[in-house]
C-alpha cells in the first residue's frame, strides 16, 4: 500500500495529485510499479473520481501510464525530456548566473553560505531529501539574485522527467559529495564576482546529469524509455 498522508486542508485531489508526484519523482514509486484508482480511494476514503482526475493528469504530464483493460503504471522516464530539459536548464542558467555574479551583494553571501552549510551536513547525514530540497533553494536562489525570478518557473515546468534522473542519481553518496564540491565552487565563483566562471561552472555543474543517465542506464535500464 502506498504511504500516502494527506493534510485534508486542501481539496483531495489537489492534495493527492502532489503527494503521488512528489512520490514519483522521489523513486519512492519506481517505473513500472503498479497503481490502481480503487485501494488509492479506499485508503483515502473517498470515492474513485478525484482519484481518477489525479492519474489522468499525472498521466498528462508523462508520470503515469494507463492502459486500457490492463491497468495504470508509473510511467518509465522519458529520455528525450530528459535532454530537453537540461537543455533549458543550461540556456537560462548559464546566462542567470553569470548575471548573478555581476550584481551580486554582501546579503547574498549569507543566503549562499546558508544553503551550502546544509548541504554539507546532508552529505554527512546521508539525508538525499534534504540535499535536494536545498539544491532546488540554491539554484532558485542564483536566478533571484540575478534578478529574473519568474526564470526559475520556467524551468520548473521542463524539468520534470530531468527532475527524476536526478532523485535516483541522489542515492549514491559519491555523488552527493561531487555536487556539494561543485555547488561550493559556484558559489565562491558568484560571490567573487567571477562571471564567466560562475558560467562554466554552472555549465559543467549541469551537464553532471549525463554522467546519471549512462550509470542508470548501465544499472537500471528497465527505467527508461527504450533508445531510438
Amino acid at each position: 500500500m502506498l504511504d500516502l498522508i494527506l493534510e485534508r486542508r486542501e481539496p483531495i485531489a489537489r492534495e493527492l495529485y502532489a503527494a503521488l508526484r512528489q512520490q514519483i519523482l522521489q523513486g519512492a514509486m519506481l517505473p513500472g510499479m503498479a497503481i490502481s484508482e480503487a485501494p488509492v480511494a479506499e485508503q483515502l476514503k473517498v470515492s474513485r473520481t478525484p482519484v481518477r482526475e489525479v492519474f489522468r493528469r499525472l498521466a498528462d504530464e508523462g508520470l503515469l501510464e494507463i492502459r486500457p483493460q490492463i491497468g495504470t503504471f508509473v510511467a518509465p522516464i522519458r529520455l528525450p525530456a530528459v535532454h530537453d530539459g537540461q537543455f533549458v536548464r543550461e540556456t537560462l542558467e548559464c546566462r542567470t548566473v553569470r548575471m548573478a555574479a555581476e550584481i551580486s551583494i554582501s546579503a547574498d553571501r549569507t543566503r549562499l553560505a546558508e544553503q551550502i552549510e546544509i548541504q554539507r551536513r546532508a552529505v554527512v547525514s546521508r539525508d538525499e531529501l534534504a540535499f535536494f530540497r536545498s539544491d532546488e533553494v540554491l539554484h532558485c536562489e542564483l536566478t533571484r539574485m540575478a534578478g529574473r525570478p519568474a526564470v526559475w518557473n520556467v524551468i520548473q515546468d521542463v524539468k520534470l522527467q530531468l527532475d527524476r534522473v536526478r532523485y535516483l542519481s541522489f542515492s549514491s553518496q559519491d555523488w552527493l559529495e561531487m555536487l556539494l564540491a561543485e555547488h561550493e565552487h559556484l558559489v565562491e565563483c558568484v560571490l567573487a564576482g567571477d562571471a564567466e566562471g560562475a558560467e562554466a561552472v554552472m555549465r559543467e555543474h549541469l551537464r553532471t546529469v549525463f554522467a546519471a543517465i549512462e550509470r542508470l542506464l548501465n544499472s537500471k535500464p528497465e527505467f527508461f524509455t527504450p533508445r531510438r
